[in-house]
């Protein structure tokens, strides 16, 4: 079967990155043993990064980028995915080293996707998308502290970056799941949006500048750190003991300059997200979690759906700090 559709495609070609919406058929598509019509997919920050200029990431040109879509199954290889049946993509480095989801259709291998769990359609599975995806393996980090390790119950926890995609949901999250939650971020303005979003307090990011001392009052049980770079450091000073810190970005920076003290004083964890990487059993199970945990009306409410073109306007504003909460793309609009 060959089929024609329209995808966004970066190239470089003479140290000349372009990026078009072009027409292209399916015999482009040669990985994988799934072939999927996309329905969504999402703009996330490393998104953003390689429709930049490819980020440092994308190695092979022409390309087409997305790190994650939802849609239906076309055709597949595998007795696991029949026709028509709905299906995620998010991370295996899907719109880094193989074609992605800012496109109509997809040809993925079949051990990157999971069914849509019940009750989550196409549309809801990238309002969360990566971004989403992330936030709730951080909050389960979090909440590792009094289940998996058995420690004290978790009261405060700091999310820094909290009107980006993965800390706007963690808010949401972590305040379902019953913790106090202390919203960090630079923008005054969305101090209520932070609130509707379930934070209890709202922390100007300038609180973790300046240099940090061995070790702080301890104030926080977990952190979700989407930010990274100086800021970490004060912060992995200010963790209680048996405290966990989730870290999960580095639009502040790549480097932390910290001691072995919050870590063989305090017994502080520092937990590593990699979204990409996660099995397929955890991403099950917390892809069903999210039923629980996500309010996607008020999700929907901070969602912007963007066309191609509007895509292609739209994450530089995000790499810039000028975009908050979700982006989706629908690749039919």
């Amino acid at each position: 079967m060959t089929v024609k559709f329209k995808a966004v495609v970066i190239n470089n070609q003479n140290d000349k990155f372009t990026r078009d919406i072009k027409e292209i058929d399916s015999s482009h598509l040669k990985d994988g043993n799934v072939l999927i019509k996309i329905d969504y997919s999402s703009l996330n920050y490393k998104d953003a990064l390689i429709l930049k200029d490819g980020g440092k990431i994308v190695r092979k040109f022409p390309f087409v980028p997305g790190i994650d879509f939802s849609g239906k199954v076309v055709e597949s290889s595998d007795d696991k995915f029949k026709k028509d049946e709905n299906v995620i993509c998010t991370g295996f480095r899907v719109g880094e080293m193989y074609y992605g989801g800012f496109s109509q259709y997809a040809k993925v291998d079949s051990n990157f996707l999971i069914k849509n769990p019940k009750n989550i359609d196409a549309e809801q599975s990238m309002m969360l998308g990566t971004a989403g995806f992330t936030a709730l393996q951080c909050s389960f980090a979090i909440k590792a502290r009094e289940e998996l390790l058995l420690g004290e119950k978790v009261n405060d926890v700091l999310v820094t970056g909290a009107t980006g995609g993965v800390g706007s949901i963690a808010v949401m999250i972590l305040s379902k799941m019953g913790y106090n939650v202390h919203a960090v971020t630079g923008k005054k303005d969305k101090n209520d949006y932070l609130k509707d979003l379930g934070a209890k307090n709202i922390i100007d990011r300038k609180e973790f500048e300046g240099e940090s001392k061995l070790l702080e009052k301890g104030t926080w049980d977990g952190v979700v750190d989407t930010v990274g770079g100086p800021s970490l450091t004060k912060i992995l000073a200010q963790v209680k003991p048996n405290g966990i810190v989730a870290s999960c970005g580095n639009a502040g920076g790549i480097k932390i300059n910290t001691t072995v003290m919050p870590f063989i004083i305090r017994g502080v964890k520092l937990w590593g997200i990699d979204s990409s990487g996660a099995s397929i059993r955890r991403r099950e199970f917390l892809w069903n979690e999210a039923v629980k945990l996500i309010d996607f009306n008020k999700l929907k409410s901070f969602t912007k759906s963007l066309s191609f073109s509007e895509l292609l306007d739209t994450y530089p504003k995000l790499l810039e700090g000028k975009f908050f909460g979700r982006a989706i793309v629908n690749p039919n609009k």
